[in-house]
């Protein structure tokens, strides 16, 4: 815990002494976290994931429904049955609940997959249009919103970089 609270100091002071360093007309920043859920393509995708995890959520429910039932059923049918028979039936039932599980994890480990790998592909389409404004405006350094303590908000770039990527990217298509 010592060695976390050593890292922020660092941090912290590294962070002071690099932005005191730099004049006021050189330094914005930029909201990542707002450019990607605000600009086209990071909204788009958004819904998309959230679409998908909605009728993830309602498909593993009615089959989660459906083993609740096979179980309930079942038991009722424990004193009817002869014993191996209630075993196998057991049996074969545990196996759809270890299957349902395997393929609810696999499929929202899928669902954060694809948001990490858009998240990856805005963030590398970005890059090269926050160089060129760089360039084109003097700017000598951009920070992320979530690192700067205060700051003029007219030195907040996030707005105009969502207007150029959405010129430029509208969609994201992943493989």
């Amino acid at each position: 815990m010592k060695i976390n609270i050593k890292k922020k100091i660092i941090y912290s002071l590294f962070c002071f002494f690099v932005l005191t360093n730099v004049s006021a007309n050189e330094s914005y920043f930029i909201d990542i976290r707002k450019v990607l859920n605000e600009s086209k393509a990071g909204s788009a995708f958004q819904s998309k994931l959230k679409n998908e995890i909605k009728n993830n959520t309602k498909k593993f429910r009615n089959l989660e429904d459906e083993i609740r039932k096979e179980e309930t059923d079942l038991i009722s049918q424990k004193k009817i049955i002869s014993r191996e028979e209630y075993e196998k039936k057991v049996k074969s039932l545990r196996k759809k609940v270890v299957k349902f599980q395997k393929d609810k994890q696999n499929s929202f480990n899928s669902i954060a997959k694809s948001r990490n790998d858009a998240k990856r592909i805005l963030l590398e389409k970005m890059n090269p249009i926050l160089t060129k404004y760089m360039e084109e405006n003097g700017i000598r350094i951009i920070v992320n919103k979530e690192s700067v303590v205060l700051g003029d908000v007219n030195l907040e770039i996030t707005a105009k970089i969502i207007e150029i990527l959405n010129k430029e990217l509208s969609s994201i298509k992943l493989n």
